[in-house]
């Protein structure tokens, strides 16, 4: 039988505690590393549908100022050629999300976000960079309307500009550059958007110009004729003619001058386009 000396079992016993500690040690460490942040665009949009689940009446009840920046935030959501941007279905659902803020109809609105997230499989690079940037324009409106109830209108921004910028860092280079050279300027009328190019704007120019000069040659016309040529009924008549031949001359003479000034300016934008452009 072989004895162990009894020098030897102290640093046998220092070793069998110390190796506790150090397992001890690194199970702490494993514990305390952070553990990855979820940050898909597909998980944002969720998120960010999740923030219109409001009363049905909300946007209804929001004041007079805050509803013109819910209309301006509707605007920018859909500014700009949104069908080649975004493709057809998100297109018409981006279409539908701001006619519903400008209607202030919060449920429609709550159903037409709940739809993002599953269009985020089939959109490209292109169609994600588009959506991430109007995103953070409508979302800054949103910001612009400060504290209001519970602080809804601010989770709703801060969701949209976490998401757009998450969306708008998604896409290539190439593609950011390429939309960038095809983006077009954008004026619209109620319902109606109109791309503005510089094409587009010469030819405003001359239709305004041809008005223009229809417009000083009919009150030329006017003026012209003597009012001696012409033959009222009665005293009533003669004063309703000469009230008319008044008030045409007045129309036609501000049609002019606005035709004038149309002509240049729409000249002007047309040549500053023309620079941007280039």
């Amino acid at each position: 039988m072989i004895r162990f000396s009894s020098s030897l079992k102290p640093s046998l016993s220092r070793r069998r505690y110390l190796s506790k500690p150090l397992t001890l040690s690194f199970a702490l460490k494993e514990s305390d590393s952070p553990q990855p942040v979820e940050t898909s665009s597909k998980s944002l949009l969720q998120q960010l549908s999740k923030c219109f689940e409001l009363p049905s009446d909300y946007f209804q009840q929001l004041p007079n100022d805050l509803r013109l920046d819910l209309n301006d935030a509707a605007f920018d959501l859909s500014n700009g050629p949104i069908i080649d941007e975004c493709g057809q279905e998100l297109g018409e659902t981006l279409l539908n999300l701001s006619r519903a803020w400008e209607q202030a109809d919060t449920a429609t609105s709550r159903s037409l976000v709940k739809k993002l997230p599953e269009l985020d499989s089939s959109l490209t690079g292109g169609n994600k960079s588009a959506l991430g940037r109007r995103l953070i324009s409508a979302g800054r409106r949103f910001k612009g309307m400060g504290q209001y109830g519970q602080g809804e209108l601010q989770k709703i921004a801060k969701a949209m500009i976490t998401t757009g910028e998450v969306l708008s860092a998604s896409a290539s280079p190439a593609s950011i550059s390429n939309e960038s050279k095809s983006e077009t300027r954008m004026l619209k009328f109620g319902n109606l958007q109109v791309a503005v190019s510089p094409e587009k704007a010469y030819a405003g120019a001359a239709i305004a110009f041809v008005f223009g000069i229809l417009s000083w040659q009919v009150s030329q016309g006017i003026q012209s004729t003597p009012e001696s040529s012409l033959q009222y009924a009665n005293d009533n008549a003669l004063l309703l003619g000469k009230s008319l031949r008044g008030s045409l001359l007045a129309m036609f003479y501000a049609s002019t001058v606005l035709s004038g000034f149309t002509t240049a300016g729409l000249l002007l934008l047309a040549k500053q386009l023309s620079s941007e452009k280039e």
